[in-house]
C-alpha cells in the first residue's frame, strides 16, 4: 500500500505526520484491497482552520473519499480516519453480502 502525505500552506511536523501514518496503516484491517492512499493537509491562511482529506484508492476502481475540517489537526486526522474506516467496513459488507450462498436446499 503506498502512502503520499501532501501538505497545503501549512508545515507538517514529525509528530503529525507519524499520527497519519499509524492511523492509515491500520486502514487494510477494515477492507484489505486498498492500493493507495493520499492524505491532503491543508492549513487556512488565517492559521485557524485546518483539514484534513484521506483519499484511498483500491482494487475495481473505487474511491473512498473523507475529509474533516477543525481548529486541532489531532483531531481532524482521528475523524478523517474515522469517516473512511466507516466508508471500507460498510463496503466490505456489501460486497460479503452479495455472495451466495451456495448449496442451501430449504425443506418443508
Amino acid at each position: 500500500m503506498n502512502i503520499r502525505i501532501i501538505s497545503k500552506h501549512i508545515e507538517i511536523t514529525d509528530a503529525i505526520r507519524a499520527k497519519i501514518e499509524e492511523k492509515i496503516s491500520k486502514l487494510p484491517k477494515y477492507y484489505n484491497s486498498i492500493n493507495d492512499v493520499e492524505v491532503i493537509v491543508e492549513g487556512n491562511e488565517g492559521g485557524i482552520a485546518k483539514s484534513v482529506e484521506i483519499i484511498a484508492r483500491s482494487e475495481h476502481n473505487h474511491i473512498f473519499v473523507a475529509k474533516h475540517t477543525g481548529e486541532d489537526m489531532y483531531v481532524c486526522v482521528d475523524e478523517a480516519e474515522r469517516k473512511i474506516e466507516r466508508q471500507l467496513t460498510k463496503h466490505k459488507q456489501k460486497e460479503r453480502d452479495n455472495k451466495h450462498a451456495g448449496g442451501m436446499v430449504m425443506e418443508e
